[in-house]
């Protein structure tokens, strides 16, 4: 009998020979550099992330913090958990803008209005003082306020400030002459005196300060910088006899345990708050210094609250994070080839370098005492948006040198 084949069998039957024929194909690796493709064409092209990540996470961290820190306080005062939170979180929704605005505009552009720039930080710097306008609180004018917006102009005059030095170095690329260095530390003095009108001994110290380190990152000879800092050795101990409260804290400092219900009460919380936390601290939201016993447990004296929540082990995550972005500003001015991109960044950073050790310094015990926020964290919307902004600024320049680089 004829066997029948294969090309004259029925559909059902080279079906089934064709399962058996059938030889199981090795499974597809992986195509990982087609993948890293695919994730840069989502990445905006010449974008430092290196620097854009760190800051949008401590960001988000000290509005988390901001609320741990405050719902107790505002509570009590406004009937809510959520009135300084919400106020942080429009804070951080206009950093944001301001970020992405700065990032899509051209740095250079500053450099060509960077007196008017300097002109708008002392208007705004005098606005304070004029009634209706300014908001006096605590003794002290340093607000402004339109409605229900309020700004604090001293926060806008640091950058102000560090647009107008950076634009004076740059003009001529040789060593800072002494010429241009008293033009900026002119500028920087007007803008101390101004903010210490309002009063407020803190900010002209932080502004002081960036001046100086300015001057000597911007090239500034260190003989010319003594006779310029001497001046201000003698100034400082008459600033602190002028007025009492000053010289009361400076004794608090000294030994707060002999002020424990006045002067040193805060500083004494501080040390409790920080002391609590041991190494892995009490938990998220379990502070128990922010109840009232702790002032400006929200602003000023956050980083008591974290040290107290994360301990210990956090703090020092939490620092190490706030130094790497200061050292990503600075890797991309040193990076840049251009000089007042260069400046700018090193201006930048550090406003951000010294406000963040001033305040660490004060919430440790290690400074006297005094009201300076910590960049990214500490409760002020004015601060959170302008700290942003400025970071903007630096990956504008960061995008500018990675396009000219070949």
């Amino acid at each position: 009998m004829l066997k029948v084949s294969e090309a004259t069998a029925s559909p059902k039957k080279t079906k089934k020979i064709a399962k058996k024929a059938r030889v199981v194909k090795p499974q597809r690796k992986l195509d990982y550099e087609k993948i890293l493709a695919r994730f840069s064409r989502v990445k905006p092209q010449y974008m430092n992330l290196g620097l854009l990540v760190p800051v949008l996470c401590i960001a988000l961290f000290g509005l988390a913090m901001v609320y741990s820190a405050s719902w107790y306080n505002s509570t009590i005062y406004y009937g809510t958990k959520f009135y300084y939170f919400t106020n942080q979180a429009i804070g951080f929704i206009l950093g944001a803008i301001l970020l992405a605005t700065a990032y899509l505009v051209d740095y250079k552009i500053y450099k060509k209005f960077y007196i008017a720039i300097y002109a708008l930080g002392a208007v705004l710097l005098t606005l304070v003082f004029i009634p209706g306008l300014g908001i006096t609180r605590l003794g002290s004018s340093r607000w402004i306020g339109v409605g229900g917006f309020t700004m604090q102009p001293s926060e806008i005059a640091k950058y102000s400030f560090v647009v107008f030095a950076a634009a004076i170095a740059c003009q001529k690329r040789d060593r800072l002459s002494i010429k241009k260095s008293m033009l900026i530390l002119g500028a920087g003095l007007s803008y101390c005196g101004l903010i210490l009108l309002e009063p407020n001994l803190s900010i002209t110290l932080v502004l002081g300060m960036t001046t100086f380190v300015v001057l000597f990152l911007f090239g500034a000879k260190i003989k010319h910088l003594m006779v310029m800092i001497a001046p201000a050795l003698v100034a400082l101990p008459v600033m602190l006899i002028a007025e009492p409260y000053r010289v009361r804290r400076l004794l608090a400092f000294v030994d707060p345990w002999a002020h424990p219900k006045d002067e040193g009460f805060q500083l004494i919380q501080s040390l409790f708050g920080l002391g609590n936390g041991g190494f892995f601290g009490v938990g998220y939201g379990n502070s128990t210094q922010k109840h009232m016993f702790l002032p400006f447990s929200e602003s000023d004296f956050i980083f008591s609250i974290i040290g107290e929540e994360f301990g210990f082990i956090g703090s020092i995550i939490f620092m190490a994070m706030l130094a790497f972005i200061i050292w990503q500003i600075f890797k991309t001015g040193r990076r840049c080839n251009d000089y007042f991109g260069k400046y700018l960044c090193f201006g930048i950073g550090t406003v951000i370098f010294i406000q963040s050790v001033v305040n660490l310094a004060v919430v440790t015990g290690t400074i006297p005492p005094t009201g300076v926020p910590l960049p990214f964290i500490s409760f002020g919307g004015t601060s959170l948006a302008v700290c942003m902004a400025s970071v903007g600024i630096v990956l504008n320049v960061e995008k500018n040198n990675r396009r000219q680089s070949p």
